[in-house]
């Protein structure tokens, strides 16, 4: 049996995290992320779910998921994958387009999959240069050339006010959702907050934001109980701050949808000698 090697890095300089899983089997269940993730295949293939929408990747192709992106995958065929991401937070990706376009607006990019792309070999010279820690110029030039192609060829901006709609039922939910995380909440709240039935919320909720309200709770608790963890907080204590019935439900969620375990993910922080 393939030995799966999981390794991730956290550059202090850019403000982004360099995943790299080789040999992966893993299902990822349906999520999201409060970041921006550009990744790359290199080795297998994977059947991926984005925004509802299917998608085969293979070797060579580019992967893109803006935040709050729903997205699941799985292997197919029993391949393993190899895989590399960064992980680039929304203020450090508002960072890069205030210095590339002067304005302060976050971008949404309009394609999840660029099937064989050249960005890909940009993207491992960078994750490469991330995990080896190296400090110079070169780096921080190619996250920005990199970014400002990705503006250029797939960006659309998101207008600050088009987020929160405090008149959509879905969206009041959403909100209770993200302030109410470490309580215990029932579809009978929910359901109330929306004013209509379980069922028709359930069915509204997973068409208009691709993952259903469990899915979308647990998502939100996996990346509050992140921050905590790069502050050194323990995982016990994360998962009690974070909604979850116990360490283990924690741990077991958290390896599943991040693909390490909440103490290698704490520790990588530990090691770049502080937080973020």
């Amino acid at each position: 049996m393939a030995t799966e090697v999981r390794t991730v890095f956290f550059d202090k300089n850019l403000q982004v995290e360099a995943y790299c899983f080789q040999g992966i089997m893993q299902k990822f269940p349906n999520h999201f992320h409060d970041y921006y993730v550009l990744g790359f295949i290199e080795k297998g293939q994977r059947h991926l779910v984005c925004q509802n929408k299917e998608y085969i990747i293979n070797a060579g192709d580019v992967v893109i998921f803006n935040p709050r992106d729903a997205h699941t995958c799985e292997q197919v065929d029993g391949r393993t994958l190899d895989y590399r991401a960064l992980n680039v937070p929304e203020e450090t990706m508002r960072k890069a387009v205030r210095e590339i376009t002067g304005n302060e607006s976050l971008p949404r990019f309009r394609q999840t999959v660029l099937v064989q792309s050249e960005l890909a070999s940009s993207l491992r010279e960078l994750h490469l240069m991330i995990s080896q820690e190296t400090e110079d110029l070169k780096k921080e030039e190619l996250f920005l050339f990199l970014i400002e192609q990705l503006l250029q060829e797939y960006g659309d901006e998101v207008p600050e006010h088009s987020g929160f709609n405090p008149d959509s039922q879905i969206d009041k939910v959403c909100h209770y959702l993200e302030t109410n995380y470490a309580s215990a909440i029932t579809l009978d709240q929910l359901s109330d907050i929306a004013d209509t039935s379980k069922y028709h919320l359930l069915r509204s909720f997973t068409k208009q934001k691709g993952i259903s309200p469990y899915s979308f709770l647990e998502t939100i608790r996996i990346g509050n109980a992140r921050k905590l963890l790069e502050q050194g907080i323990s995982p016990l204590e994360v998962a009690m701050r974070t909604g979850f019935s116990d360490q283990s439900h924690f741990s077991n969620f958290f390896k599943r949808m991040i693909g390490l375990t909440p103490r290698q993910y704490g520790k990588i922080f530990v090691d770049a000698g502080g937080t973020k």
